[in-house]
């Protein structure tokens, strides 16, 4: 499958929406805005880093702030916005869990 390469997006970004679209995965996994913008005009449900980690400790593998202070650590470019409403949206999953 071909992804327009005019599309203003990172080297690689291409290839990752390319491949995903060929395995027909269920999801991309990535946090560059524009790489995730153009994922979604090709057509493919995407999921960031933060949202992984999220569902990962609804289930039990990982404790979520240690994790989110780790992702702090290193150098992944994450929405502020997101970040900051991660621990709220935490909360709000643990409450509706019981």
């Amino acid at each position: 499958m071909v992804v327009d390469l005019a599309l203003d997006i990172d080297t690689g970004k291409p290839e990752a929406i390319s491949l995903a679209r060929e395995l027909k995965a269920a999801a991309l996994l990535i946090d560059d805005r524009a790489g995730r913008n153009a994922a979604l005009r090709c057509g493919l449900p995407v999921i960031g880093t933060l949202a992984v980690l999220e569902q990962a400790s609804a289930r039990g593998f990982l404790d979520l702030p240690q994790a989110r202070d780790r992702l702090r650590q290193t150098n992944a470019r994450l929405d502020p916005d997101l970040l900051r409403a991660s621990p709220q949206r935490d909360a709000l999953r643990k409450r509706a869990q019981g």
